[in-house]
């Protein structure tokens, strides 16, 4: 089980870092604390990218509509795919990212 003293929460990652011997292997990931001056290196055996969409990608279809609105959470910038393109990732479907149903007279991405 995890313990406590291994949970840590508001560390934003910057880096996957890549194994020495393996370079398609990732065997970590170093982060910054958003609340104090400190960074954090972090061994791992796997390494799980998991952050939803990304906010604010593609513009409103018409011009005035959708501004200032948004659908997915607005500090979402989709900075965890830069990690996973930096580290050597091969991406696809960024032009797929949801769908989900409509209804009438509601706003939400289309799709």
């Amino acid at each position: 089980a995890v313990g406590e003293q291994n949970v840590y929460e508001r560390i934003f990652m910057s880096h996957l870092l890549t194994d020495a011997k393996d370079p398609k292997r990732i065997a970590g990931a170093i982060g910054f604390s958003v609340r104090e001056p400190k960074i954090y290196v972090f061994k791992a055996k796997a390494v799980i990218c998991a952050a939803g969409g990304a906010a604010g990608v593609f513009r409103p279809h018409s011009v005035g509509e959708g501004l200032g609105r948004i659908w997915y959470a607005p500090w979402n910038t989709g900075s965890v795919y830069k990690l996973m393109i930096q580290a050597g990732a091969q991406m696809s479907q960024f032009e797929h990212r949801l769908v989900v149903a409509r209804l009438k007279d509601g706003y939400g991405p289309v799709g």
